[in-house]
C-alpha cells in the first residue's frame, strides 16, 4: 500500500516546497506559475514529481494531479501542509484498519477560529455533514476514485467563480456514487498561519457564495442547512464581522436563489 500525496502549490520552487511541506513519501507536485516545466527527485527512496503549468485554478491543478498519480492512497494537500512525522505509515494503518473503506478523512491541525471539524471517532460520513472538511483532510483509493469518476469543480474554490467548497462537493459527489468514506481520530499534518488566496472576511462574497455552494450541495434542504450554518457560527460569522444575521441570510439566499 503505497501512500502518495497530490498537492496544489503556487509560485513555488521545488526544493522549498518539498522542504517546508516535510515530505516523507510518494508525492504529485502542481505548480500553478507562467511557465511550463517537469521535475523528478529522488528522496529516501521516495519519487517526488513536480509540474508547473500556466492554468490557474485549485480544482483544475488537483485534477492535474490526479491525473498524474499512481499511488494507492492518495492525499490532497495545499502549500501551506505540514506533515507529522510518520504520517504516511499512520494513513496505512488506518486504510488496513477498515479495509472495506474507500475514502478516511483525517485531522489536520488549524488555527482555532479557522477550525471546522475535530475527529474523536471513527465513524461513517454522509451527505448532511460532509460539508465541514477540508481536501487535504481526503485520503482516498486510487482505484475507487478512478472508478467512481469524480473530479474537482471548476467552478469553486481559488482561482475560479465561486470562492470555495470544491472539496465539499467533491466528497458529496463521492458518497453519491455510493462509496464509503469514514472518519479517524489521527492527525497526520497543520496548516501554516497565512494570508488565504480566497478569503477576504465575512462579507457579501462570501455569503452569496456559499449559498451558491448549498444549493448544490444540500438541494432542496438548502435553505434549513444555510439557517443552521449561520446560527452554529454566528459568534465567528457576525461577531466582529459587522454583518447582521438577517442580512447575511439575504446573501445566502440570494446565492441560493439566483445560483449565479
Amino acid at each position: 500500500m503505497r501512500v502518495q500525496v497530490l498537492a496544489s502549490v503556487m509560485n513555488q520552487s521545488f526544493d522549498d516546497i518539498v522542504n517546508r511541506m516535510s515530505l516523507d513519501s510518494d508525492a504529485v507536485i502542481v505548480n500553478q506559475c507562467d511557465e511550463l516545466g517537469y521535475q523528478e527527485q529522488e528522496r529516501g527512496g521516495n519519487r517526488l514529481r513536480f509540474f508547473s503549468f500556466p492554468e490557474r485554478g485549485i480544482g483544475r491543478s488537483r485534477n492535474e494531479a490526479i491525473l498524474r498519480a499512481d499511488g494507492d492512497i492518495l492525499l490532497f494537500s495545499d502549500e501551506d501542509i505540514v506533515y507529522e512525522p510518520g504520517y504516511a505509515a499512520a494513513v496505512e494503518e488506518e486504510f488496513r484498519h477498515m479495509p472495506d473503506t474507500d475514502m478516511i478523512l483525517f485531522n489536520v491541525t488549524v488555527e482555532e477560529e479557522r477550525r471546522t471539524y475535530h475527529i474523536t471517532k471513527r465513524r461513517r460520513v454522509h451527505w448532511y455533514n460532509c460539508g465541514r472538511y477540508g481536501a487535504v483532510s481526503f485520503a482516498v483509493r486510487r482505484e475507487s476514485l478512478l472508478a467512481s469518476g469524480v473530479t474537482f469543480s471548476l467552478l469553486f474554490g481559488g482561482g475560479a467563480r465561486y470562492s470555495n467548497g470544491e472539496d465539499s462537493l467533491f466528497l458529496k459527489e463521492f458518497l453519491e456514487k455510493g462509496f464509503r468514506v469514514c472518519t479517524a481520530p489521527v492527525t497526520i499534518a497543520r496548516e501554516e498561519p497565512g494570508e488565504s488566496t480566497w478569503f477576504a472576511g465575512y462579507n457579501e462574497k462570501f455569503f452569496h457564495d456559499r449559498g451558491v455552494l448549498y444549493h448544490y450541495l444540500y438541494g432542496r434542504m438548502k435553505y434549513m442547512m444555510a439557517l443552521r450554518f449561520l446560527l452554529v457560527h454566528k459568534r465567528t460569522l457576525c461577531g466582529n464581522s459587522g454583518v447582521g444575521l438577517s442580512q447575511a441570510y439575504r446573501w445566502m439566499w440570494d446565492g441560493m436563489k439566483r445560483k449565479r
